[in-house]
């Protein structure tokens, strides 16, 4: 396995967050976190990254135990991730914001400005390489930050509902950006709101809710599941996914 999570459980006091939960991802795959307001996701997604130090369990990654990695030595490993709303250096351009990724593997600054340039010019923002982070509106941030994220050459990139906020149209090319970045090589798990994403991209789904795992499959099987539908998408919705999707 490539990221193997282990009975994870974050207790706050005596609330659990989390509750016993797992997660096998191998190479190259792509799953889907799914779940209601709450539900323990963003929380078993920081637990995965780094951000948060589990109360029980354990993270492998590469059959390496890394719970125990701060966030930075993580993404030295090979772990990369965004963040739900983008955090970006707003008075520094595109091309510098994209090069502090770059830096994690490639210390010199002229192999990080190559490094960058391609990632910018992959995402669709390579005219606004030089533009400051601030001039790009919720599209561009967003590429940005995968961007930056691209630009350490993960092995597997979490996404943290990268395309929130976005229209219609684009979260379509969104989609597609998601989809050559798979193509690239890269194992993606991504944590989204917006379930027609998620029965585009997923291969697997882990539905959470109150912080336990209620059910996993394909995208069609989890949006069938009675316990899905009662917890997260109502009925109505979930025929229709289910019709059109896996």
């Amino acid at each position: 396995m490539l990221l193997d999570a282990r009975n994870l459980t974050k207790a706050f006091g005596a609330f659990k967050a989390v509750d016993n939960a797992s997660i096998a991802v191998k190479q190259g795959e792509v799953l889907g976190l799914i779940g209601p307001n709450g539900a323990g996701k963003s929380t078993f997604f920081n637990c995965l990254t780094g951000d948060l130090t589990p109360s029980s369990g354990s993270v492998h990654f590469e059959e390496r135990d890394v719970t125990a990695l701060s966030p930075e030595q993580r993404a030295r490993v090979g772990i990369a991730r965004t963040f739900q709303v983008p955090l970006t250096f707003v008075s520094m351009s595109v091309l510098d914001n994209v090069m502090i990724g770059a830096f994690l593997r490639l210390p010199r600054t002229a192999d990080a400005r190559a490094k960058a340039h391609e990632v910018i010019d992959f995402v669709g923002l390579g005219p606004f390489a030089e533009a400051p982070a601030n001039s790009l509106g919720t599209p561009g941030r967003k590429r940005l930050e995968i961007a930056r994220a691209l630009a350490s050459q993960p092995k597997v990139l979490l996404l943290d509902e990268a395309m929130a906020g976005l229209t219609p149209a684009e979260i379509r090319s969104a989609i597609e950006l998601v989809r050559r970045i798979h193509h690239a090589g890269i194992t993606l798990i991504i944590v989204e709101h917006i379930m027609e994403v998620i029965v585009s991209l997923a291969e697997r789904v882990v539905v959470f809710h109150q912080g336990r795992e209620i059910a996993r499959g394909t995208p069609g099987e989890v949006t069938r599941d009675a316990h899905v539908i009662e917890a997260y998408l109502g009925k109505r919705h979930a025929e229709k996914l289910s019709r059109g999707g896996a």
